[in-house]
């Protein structure tokens, strides 16, 4: 990517990272290059009302594609695979089917997160090459209870305003330069 590509992505994320509230699931990064691998690094700040966090499953939006969650240690990880609403092509392959959900599950109680405490779980894919904003529910599965931050804004409505919104990612009309785009 081109300095001024890195220097806009960079500015946008840090605007709209200060304005969110680390009490929701949010996404470290939350501005990206249409088109290009992304490295999605969804943050958890608390449990459920005091109990702690044992399961984290998010939801692919249609046009995020090739996701491969990265592994944790302590966890589970699995994936529910399904036919794409929109196939792409990558490297010269046709891709009908991929992921469309990731798991993360604590292995054990020792390994579950603490309501008082803050982690982080990752994932990477491709962005769609149409810019546009890009949803990731999420739900956070708790020893008691879970949250489900699977809400999504209506046109013209602030998501501040929302009491369990789900992960935004707005996909900007970058070009890389001499791109190799995944």
């Amino acid at each position: 990517m081109n300095r001024f590509a890195i220097q806009l992505i960079a500015a946008c994320a840090t605007s709209m990272g200060a304005s969110a509230a680390f009490s929701h699931v949010t996404l470290e990064d939350q501005a990206a290059a249409a088109g290009a691998g992304y490295r999605a690094v969804l943050r958890v700040g608390h449990g459920c009302a005091g109990s702690p966090t044992t399961s984290m499953t998010v939801t692919i939006p249609a046009g995020f594609n090739a996701a491969q969650p990265l592994v944790k240690a302590g966890w589970a990880v699995s994936t529910k695979v399904g036919k794409l609403d929109q196939p792409y092509e990558m490297h010269g392959t046709k891709y009908t089917e991929g992921v469309q959900e990731i798991t993360w599950t604590a292995k054990s109680a020792d390994s579950a997160l603490p309501d008082a405490f803050a982690d982080e779980f990752v994932f990477r894919g491709t962005t769609p090459k149409k810019p546009g904003t890009l949803w990731f529910k999420v739900v956070q599965g708790c020893d008691k209870g879970s949250n489900a931050w699977v809400e999504i804004p209506a046109a013209g409505q602030d998501a501040h305003g929302l009491k369990f919104p789900a992960a935004r990612l707005d996909v900007l009309d970058v070009q890389a330069a001499g791109g190799h785009a995944h």
